[in-house]
């Protein structure tokens, strides 16, 4: 099976997904798009989950989001890598919006797009983890708040809906967005907490 191929797969769904097409966004449409047959489609990806699945790390991996999260990754202090990781997590937002917002609003109907959109959260989830670890391993987490909730509440503050919420419909911009988030996470996490 062609590498190319593949890649020409991933891209057509990406900006299908992308242009808003949502829910009616299938095999068949990504196959037209592609140039390919819908049975190509399915010699790459056996499911449309494996598919949308396939295209969020796809979306990573040419937004290089490992890159984005290594100075959260290499930090020396907690404080550090929770300034660093909603930086890095709050400026890639509006990359992912368009495939975000579809795949949400698929996700009440559709099992797969569910299946996609969880993994994708389960991932920022980790990466709030990462950073509440690092907090409570130097000390500087909130003696008020255990890890798990810490961590709860991180993954909730960062979520696509109030990225959303705060700057398209309340205006904000990026840069306000992303500090002010690093502030409420540092009001709200650290045991001594300084802006």
């Amino acid at each position: 099976m062609s590498s190319d191929t593949r890649s020409r797969i991933l891209e057509a769904a990406w900006k299908l997904l992308e242009d808003g097409a949502g829910g009616e966004v299938r095999m068949s449409d990504i196959a037209k798009k592609t140039g390919i047959s819908r049975q190509a489609v399915y010699l790459h990806f056996p499911s449309r989950a494996d598919l949308l699945i396939a295209v969020t790390r796809y979306i990573d991996e040419a937004n290089e989001i490992d890159a984005r999260l290594a100075a959260s990754r290499s930090a020396a202090t907690g404080v550090e890598r929770l300034d660093a990781y909603i930086e890095a997590w709050g400026n890639y937002i509006p990359e992912i919006y368009g495939v975000g917002k579809a795949l949400m609003a698929m996700q009440e109907t559709d099992s797969e797009a569910r299946m996609a959109w969880e993994g994708r959260m389960l991932a920022v989830r980790e990466g709030c983890e990462a950073a509440v670890a690092a907090l409570a391993r130097d000390g500087a987490l909130s003696p008020d708040i255990e890890e798990e909730k810490a961590t709860d509440l991180l993954w909730t503050l960062l979520s696509v809906r109030n990225w959303e919420q705060l700057t398209l419909e309340c205006g904000w911009s990026q840069e306000d967005y992303v500090e002010e988030m690093k502030r409420a996470a540092r009001k709200t996490l650290l045991a001594s907490a300084k802006s």
